[in-house]
């Protein structure tokens, strides 16, 4: 499989398992083939914009990566 074909593999399982949200990100501390799953509890839009369907300028979406 490519590098690709893995990523969206591993996607599809967790969304089957019922995962309702993914973040991937690639490290190069962990052994490659590994896989290491991190626990964030809790949801941070809860009460924002997005989240309450408020949001006024959703024509423009600010897509930068910090």
């Amino acid at each position: 499989m490519s590098e690709i074909e893995d990523v969206v593999d591993l996607i599809e399982k967790q969304m089957n398992n019922g995962v309702s949200r993914l973040k991937v990100q690639t490290s190069d501390e962990i052994e490659e083939g590994k896989t290491e799953k991190a626990y964030h509890l809790g949801r941070c839009d809860v009460g924002s914009p997005w989240a309450k369907g408020t949001v006024s300028n959703c024509d423009y979406v600010d897509n930068r990566v910090e």
